[in-house]
């Protein structure tokens, strides 16, 4: 018996295996197409699960609502004993949310709160690199206190070679120098260096607000390419937004 986890992002998907203990035993990343029907994603949850055993519950939670209604769709037509949370405004998190409008706060962000804070205590900060690089600020008391956007590093370069001629999309890895000897090092430099500066300085200036903090840990699919870069990271935490899915399965079940 196990606990599916998925997350829908913008740009990919990432599904986790859970057993009974909550141990993590298997997980997939996947790109999120947003034309993709509920049949098409059934055929790809059951290749990947083809050799797995018996799903015996799934947690849901996704940043794009055209693939959060056919998800919706695929299960009700493909896994309806199963039973289900979508983590979205009224799921029961156990997570208050300290925000003006805490139904716009992506359903992401909250299951990124629950586990750090399960994880690590608190006040800490999570840093999602992923389509965009949130910056999730978690009381000590479990709460969501809010936190910053920024552009994430992937669209950011994209957007810099669509509207410049002579530069280019590259690889996203740590150039031989901080000072660039030729374009693709020197874009390198400014995406490594640069995001990891973002993010030090966004902690710095949070931590001066909230205090001192037990944890700031990164999670997302870009984390690895700054990390090692960063002066404030603390932790680095891959499955943290699967983790918090299994979680609010666990208080919802």
């Amino acid at each position: 018996m196990s606990l599916l986890a998925i997350d829908v992002g913008n740009t990919n998907t990432v599904l986790g295996l859970y057993t009974a203990d909550h141990e993590l035993t298997h997980s997939w990343r996947i790109k999120t197409d947003t034309r993709a029907t509920a049949d098409e994603m059934a055929l790809v949850l059951r290749g990947l699960l083809d050799n797995s055993p018996a799903i015996s519950g799934i947690a849901l939670c996704s940043t794009v609502p055209a693939v959060l209604h056919e998800m919706r769709t695929m299960l009700a037509a493909y896994y309806p004993d199963t039973p289900t949370v979508i983590v979205e405004p009224g799921t029961k998190t156990g997570v208050p949310v300290l925000t003006d409008n805490p139904k716009e706060v992506g359903a992401d962000r909250i299951v990124n709160t629950i586990a750090a804070h399960h994880r690590y205590g608190g006040p800490c900060i999570v840093v999602d690199f992923g389509t965009s690089t949130n910056l999730d600020v978690v009381s000590e008391k479990g709460e969501f206190l809010g936190g910053a956007l920024a552009p994430g590093i992937e669209i950011s370069i994209e957007a810099l070679s669509m509207r410049a001629a002579q530069l280019r999309k590259v690889e996203l890895v740590r150039p031989r120098s901080v000072i660039g000897k030729n374009t693709v090092e020197a874009l390198q430099a400014g995406a490594v260096y640069g995001f990891a500066g973002q993010v030090d300085g966004l902690v710095h200036h949070i931590i001066a607000e909230l205090g001192e903090v037990t944890a700031v840990v990164a999670t997302g699919g870009l984390a690895p390419v700054v990390i090692a870069e960063s002066t404030t990271i603390t932790h680095h935490d891959p499955d943290l937004t699967l983790c918090g899915l299994s979680l609010v399965f666990a208080k919802n079940s």
